[in-house]
């Protein structure tokens, strides 16, 4: 399936079916958000919460997309993340877009 961030896609016409979306939140263990409040202390990446936000990111991606197959859709346009802080070290992804159908 296509995904992009455009409205239009060159080329193509299509009919919209309707907003698609997928989300996921997620937290780190408490032994790793110890480590990482450690490693805030001395600046750098977290690399334990960069994993957890790449995870989030992924598993609302798949289930846009599931939800987007089920309408019968060939693409999403206008996709987007958007996330949000739930609670000390747990993360809320959302990925969001327009399912379409190809009219041609």
């Amino acid at each position: 399936m296509l995904i992009v961030t455009t409205e239009q896609v060159p080329g193509r016409q299509y009919e919209a079916l309707g907003l698609v979306q997928g989300s996921a939140i997620l937290c780190k263990n408490v032994g790793r958000d110890i480590t990482q409040s450690f490693r805030q202390l001395v600046g750098g990446e977290l690399p334990a919460y960069t994993e957890m936000m790449d995870r989030a990111r992924d598993m609302a991606l798949q289930r846009m997309l599931a939800q987007a197959q089920g309408m019968g859709a060939d693409a999403v346009v206008s996709m987007r993340y958007a996330t949000s802080a739930i609670a000390q070290g747990a993360a809320e992804m959302v990925a969001y877009g327009t399912a379409v159908r190809w009219t041609e």
